[in-house]
């Protein structure tokens, strides 16, 4: 990300350069509002590309960020910003407490922004994916 940025300060530096007119000659005084226009059209190319490399794809992580929280269930396993993983035991407005360990005692409620990575639980119909491979080991042996 940092090397998209500086190479995005460093292409409007380059074209910011060539809007340089020089203060006297004839280029100056047959069109003074070219620099002006070249400098507007510079800048709105920078203000579009950082657009495009910073503010879109924060925007897009925050409404994956959304999607995951409101798809949150009681049960789910969840990793906290702090790097914890817990199980949820209830879910309010903004709110969750998690149970953290084998311990039934360390239950925390914590703010729902603070999950970081959010697994549900295995499904019934896994595990009986998983028998008929059982089977075709044993009729190997």
């Amino acid at each position: 990300m940092k090397k998209l940025t500086l190479a995005a300060a460093a292409f409007s530096m380059f074209l910011m350069s060539g809007c340089m007119v020089p203060a006297g000659g004839e280029e100056a005084a047959a069109n003074p509002t070219s620099g002006i226009l070249m400098y507007v059209v510079v800048m709105l190319v920078f203000f579009g590309a950082m657009y495009f490399i910073a503010i879109r794809p924060q925007r897009k992580q925050e409404k994956e960020q959304r999607e995951m929280l409101s798809t949150m269930q009681v049960g789910d396993t969840v990793l906290t910003t702090s790097g914890f993983y817990g199980v949820v035991i209830d879910i309010t407005e903004d709110t969750i407490i998690v149970e953290f360990g084998s311990n039934k005692n360390c239950r925390i409620p914590m703010q729902k922004s603070a999950v970081v990575q959010l697994e549900h639980p295995a499904s019934p119909s896994a595990p009986e994916s998983a028998k008929p491979a059982k089977k075709d080991e044993e009729n190997q042996k």
